[in-house]
């Protein structure tokens, strides 16, 4: 198998980590493209290739593109359908890590009749939860109910929120304003978010989860009538979701926000001392007797090239990375929308980039209800 030239766009964390990643590997070559050169120059600096482009202009970006195997776009999500039409005039497959719904709605519209690939939602979540998800759901001959659960929490919460910035401000207001899509009564339908809110208990800590957008990514489509029951939750620490739901519903800042943007990007520091937590849930039949089956996974921060890096970028890259392997090495279609589904998890766990996901703690549970 031939080695690939790769196209990074956006040079920001996740774009810097998933550089970092493909570096280690022989496989691959990587480009790294934004519109501001300041973005660019650290990263010219420590030997990587840089190309200055605006990723508006899909027809302009294209040229840049081209001769490219592939390109990830790890920009901000309103700019993933004109980044996906570039990667089409320039030949190349397209991979992605948005969440949200109509940037995917776009990126699968460009798939009709393409002769690359498009694989949109393939950082965590969605992404590698919907590969674990899937993995689930096959082991049962009759599915009932799929609940996943992901969290991407300081290890060390401090505040109110008992909240740090892990990853895009933007997208995580998306995920608590956009509507959620579950199967409920074996119905897909629109659910509220911050909704439905649980609380567990995990090695000793104590959790809550409520619904958010775009997690399930197409699972609600590949498992309508198979399923009773399909969710998909975030998990933050106790009080978290009642404090944004006050801000977010009572003072009106869903239909502000930006304001709300300000408000957290203001008040909450960043930070790479994180912890990325994967507890997802499956029941149905097996032989015909009513059974349940559990995946847990708990990852941390780690280093790569002698740098650390937080649990967020790290299973988020190593999502995007593992996926396009897979692709490269012809385990996964090279034509058209590809869904998270169409992947399976031992592949992906075998590829250079999921052993990541084996830096916390892996488990599989199976016990009978």
């Amino acid at each position: 198998m031939r080695n690939w030239t790769v196209c990074i766009v956006g040079a920001g964390k996740i774009g810097g980590m998933i550089a970092e990643l493909l570096k280690q590997s022989p496989h691959y070559s990587v480009t790294i493209v934004d519109s501001v050169f300041a973005n660019l120059a650290p990263f010219q600096q420590a030997g990587f290739r840089v190309a200055q482009a605006d990723a508006s202009d899909p027809r302009a970006l294209a040229e840049t593109l081209t001769g490219a195997d592939a390109v990830i776009s790890a920009a901000p999500y309103f700019l993933t359908p004109t980044i996906a039409e570039a990667a089409k005039l320039a030949g190349a497959h397209y991979f992605d890590l948005t969440e949200d719904v109509a940037a995917t709605e776009a990126v699968r519209k460009l798939a009709e009749g393409a002769g690359t690939a498009f694989m949109p939602q393939c950082g965590l979540a969605p992404g590698f939860v919907g590969i674990s998800g899937a993995h689930l759901a096959k082991q049962f001959d009759q599915l009932d109910t799929l609940s996943l659960r992901v969290g991407a929490l300081p290890l060390y919460p401090t505040n109110a929120l008992k909240y740090n910035l892990t990853w895009s401000t933007d997208g995580l207001i998306n995920e608590y304003c956009n509507p959620c899509d579950v199967i409920d009564g074996g119905e897909r339908l629109k659910a509220a978010p911050l909704e439905a809110l649980e609380e567990f208990g995990l090695d000793g800590v104590e959790y809550e989860c409520f619904n958010t957008s775009g997690g399930l990514g197409t699972l609600t489509e590949t498992l309508s009538g198979k399923a009773r029951k399909v969710s998909y939750r975030t998990i933050r620490y106790p009080g978290h979701r009642a404090i944004v739901k006050m801000l977010l519903q009572d003072l009106r800042l869903e239909s502000r926000r930006d304001l709300m943007r300000e408000i957290f990007e203001t008040a909450l520091p960043r930070t790479d001392q994180d912890v990325v937590l994967i507890y997802s849930t499956a029941t149905g039949w097996i032989d015909g007797e009513y059974r349940e089956k559990s995946f847990i996974n708990k990852s941390l921060a780690g280093q790569v090239n002698g740098r650390t890096w937080g649990a967020i970028q790290l299973t988020t890259a190593s999502g995007v990375t593992g996926v396009m392997d897979l692709m490269r090495t012809g385990k996964l279609p090279a034509k058209g929308f590809v869904r998270q589904e169409d992947v399976h998890l031992d592949d992906f766990m075998t590829t250079e980039f999921g052993r990541y996901f084996g830096k916390g703690a892996l488990t599989h549970l199976d016990s009978a209800a």
